[in-house]
């Protein structure tokens, strides 16, 4: 590795600090180009010598560097071809184990992995035969010195306190690596000029820039270690403060068309004919968006509830009240399945208020009209014309409502239906749909990452359903251990059969469809592991497989049907048809039933493969049982092993049907995903240190700042360091993506 002596930048190329070679490595795999991009990739932990990772906890497919112990080591010959397989076993003080594997006549390795010694390995987790294994890892050992031990000393020998710092990696350059290039960088690094204003500094206790970003990579000691992980978490939670408040102060001048309510209109007829009454929170929630419809300004408001907790009617009457104040409102839906359902459920609830133009409509009738991408020819233009001529006040829809030639007269609402099932282009191309901003309502039983995200940064009004309407039933939810315990499963397939033979129905729910060309988990006995693409698990189980197994197995006799997204439209709700009307005992589905499907006489739901959905989805599914007067059940069938991370999210779901506490659940186990982007989940964000749940003060302490700070420099003119800090994490484009939100 090339070094220079020349002072670095955050500009810096790091080829001119690392080599060319180096630098290609980091620049393809982990996207850093400049040495301001290195020192902002920041450890995701640090391993003490004595504190060691659990291994227990790592999960099949994972991408980890653990510091282990070697315990034994074992060479055989391979059955499949020539040659030997050594088998290293390294454990951990927690009792996890994994199994490294290595190919090929290597005695020099079993020489240097010799029991007793130490090191960091790094490489892919997978299985096989249910033991866990990283199949040919990079490692690098630690102490003693030795033959080959050189650059792994290197890299601990100036952790003085044995903190050492394991950083988000990639195969080709591991975690030891990324250290090295670090070292060589902030021999030289020169710090910006700190952003952060010296009253803010001062006030909230905050460390320099400079010293913050050489100690999270090279700490001196915990609490050194501390304070800079707060400073830096400082940074990003008030850059995004600062976009958002500089946004909603800008966005405080926008016009909107005012939609109060209009006594004796629609919404009054419609309160008058509900056949039940309205829970308190429906009623506070439906104040709180009366307000807001009320108002000049673009209502933006998150209304959350639990499955069941009458979300559509506080939605329609609200749409009601934009109707009755001579405007449209559109719901968007996330399937076909549900557009048709919402477009049956309201046309049910409205009676003669929704048939305006036929014979036996109400006074001052609106029509509701269905817009999906199914509609035949002349039925998609009949209803396209009632809308742009403004004849429908109320349009329900898939994504079909955001193609072009979809036109609205006077758009004044959007009610997006559960949320996470859309990106936010999408809404807004809807949004854009209005010529002015027109109020936003979405809906989620579930809060996902993102949304939690926005929550907690305050930049959706908040609503929350938290009483279930009278009649609906409580849902048990218990985990069915397949592979430890197959008479588990045996029995819930026979209490499956037991609720059908009551008169109730019940419903599978598999992760895949399935296609011809599907393979199984395989059967060859083969004595070499996986190879390091294949996680060593078989393929989820799939709608079209399971079916007629238990045709002829378990549910042998019952009627059973079949529902998955690639089914034509009108074949998908001729199934659900017959399953709402009690033709059918069992529904083999996909997540197609995830949302909005409502059958009260279905009390039991087996998920099968259950840890292969997220917490969100699990919630979901299980709100479509227990929706009549019979208590629900829902089975979550895993193989899951006990304590791995999987299971523990299958036993927390299993626990609660708190659908806010999932949402915690949910976000601590994905991660809040990138709020500043496109991506709505997953590892790799822009906020690389703040953790919503954790940093909740340090979020409301920089927001307070951030609207005393836009108060008095409304476009931080003032202060031109910060400005650019800013911009450098909330670029134009992240802003305008977290406006759409």
């Amino acid at each position: 590795m090339t070094t220079t002596s020349e002072p670095a930048t955050v500009d810096t190329p790091l080829k001119k600090l690392v080599g060319e070679k180096t630098a290609k490595a980091l620049a393809a795999h982990l996207d850093l180009h400049t040495a301001g991009d290195l020192v902002h990739h920041f450890p995701r932990r640090y391993d003490e010598r004595g504190e060691h990772t659990d291994i227990r906890s790592l999960d099949v497919g994972e991408q980890v560097t653990v510091l282990a112990q070697v315990r034994r080591t074992d060479v055989r010959p391979m059955r499949q071809r020539r040659g030997k397989l050594l088998e290293v076993t390294v454990g951990d003080d927690s009792g996890g184990v994994l199994t490294c594997t290595f190919f090929g006549n290597q005695a020099w390795r079993e020489r240097e992995l010799r029991p007793g010694r130490w090191g960091l390995f790094a490489g892919k987790v997978t299985e096989f035969r249910g033991k866990r294994q990283l199949n040919g890892p990079e490692y690098v050992l630690l102490g003693e010195g030795g033959d080959g031990e050189a650059a792994a000393n290197e890299e601990v020998e100036e952790f003085a306190g044995a903190l050492i710092p394991v950083y988000p990696a990639a195969a080709a350059v591991p975690t030891w690596v990324i250290a090295r290039c670090v070292r060589v960088v902030l021999d030289t690094f020169t710090p910006p000029e700190d952003p952060q204003p010296a009253t803010v500094r001062a006030t909230r206790n905050l460390i320099d820039l400079g010293t913050a970003l050489r100690e999270i990579h090279r700490p001196s000691s915990k609490e050194a270690l501390y304070r800079a992980r707060r400073r830096l978490k400082w940074d990003e939670a008030f850059a995004v403060q600062l976009t958002l408040v500089q946004r909603k102060h800008r966005a405080a001048a926008w016009p909107a068309r005012s939609r109060p309510p209009r006594p004796g209109g629609l919404l009054d007829a419609f309160d008058a004919r509900l056949p039940y009454e309205l829970t308190g929170g429906q009623r506070a929630v439906g104040a709180e968006i009366a307000a807001d419809l009320s108002t000049a300004h673009p209502m933006h408001r998150l209304l959350q509830g639990e499955v069941g907790s009458g979300k559509t009617v506080v939605a329609l009457r609200a749409m009601l009240q934009v109707v009755d104040a001579g405007g449209q409102a559109a719901l968007l839906a996330p399937t076909e399945v549900l557009a048709a359902q919402h477009h049956r459920g309201i046309l049910d609830l409205l009676g003669p208020l929704a048939t305006a133009g036929e014979l036996g409509a109400a006074d001052g009738a609106t029509s509701v009209e269905l817009v999906t991408g199914s509609l035949g020819a002349a039925a998609r233009r009949r209803a396209l014309a009632e809308v742009a001529a403004g004849r429908a006040g109320i349009v329900l829809g898939t994504h079909a409502l955001l193609y072009e030639g979809v036109d609205f007269a006077d758009l004044g609402l959007v009610v997006v239906d559960e949320q996470h099932r859309f990106g936010v282009e999408q809404r807004d191309a809807l949004r854009a749909k209005a010529e002015q901003p027109p109020h936003v309502l979405v809906m989620t039983a579930t809060p996902i990452p993102r949304t939690v995200a926005m929550t907690v940064y305050g930049d959706l009004e908040v609503s929350a359903l938290t009483q279930l309407p009278q009649g609906r039933s409580p849902i048990a939810s218990h985990v069915v251990p397949a592979a430890e315990k197959p008479a588990f499963l045996d029995r819930a397939w026979r209490r499956l059969r037991e609720e059908v033979a009551a008169g109730h129905q019940a419903y599978v729910v598999c992760p895949r469809i399935g296609d011809s060309g599907s393979g199984g988990a395989g059967s060859g006995a083969e004595e070499e592991p996986p190879r390091e693409d294949d996680n060593g698990r078989r393929p989820p189980l799939a709608v079209t497989e399971v079916a007629p197994l238990l045709a002829e197995g378990p549910l042998h006799g019952l009627r059973i049907g079949v529902l998955h997204g690639r089914l034509p439209a009108d074949e998908k709700d001729a199934v659900m048809r017959a399953f709402a009307d009690g033709k059918l005992d069992v529904l083999v589905a996909t997540t197609v039933i995830e949302v909005g499907v409502n059958v009260p006489n279905a009390t039991v739901m087996i998920v099968l493969d259950a840890d292969r959905f997220g917490v969100s989805q699990l919630h979901q599914l299980r709100g479509r049982v227990g929706r009549g007067s019979a208590a629900g059940l829902c089975l979550l069938v895993t193989e899951a092993a006990e304590g791995s991370s999987a299971r523990e999210r299958l036993d927390a779901v299993a626990s609660t049907t708190d659908g806010f506490k999932l949402a915690e659940l949910d976000l601590e186990q994905r991660r809040e995903g990138d709020v500043l982007g496109a991506t709505q989940s997953g590892r790799r964000s822009h906020l690389r240190l703040l953790s919503l749940l954790r940093d909740t003060d340090l979020i409301r302490d920089a927001r307070a700042e951030a609207i005393a700070l836009v108060e008095d420099d409304p476009e931080l003119a003032r202060r031109p360091a910060l400005a650019a800090s800013v911009a450098a994490l909330v670029d134009a484009e992240r802003a305008e993506y977290l406006e759409k939100g």
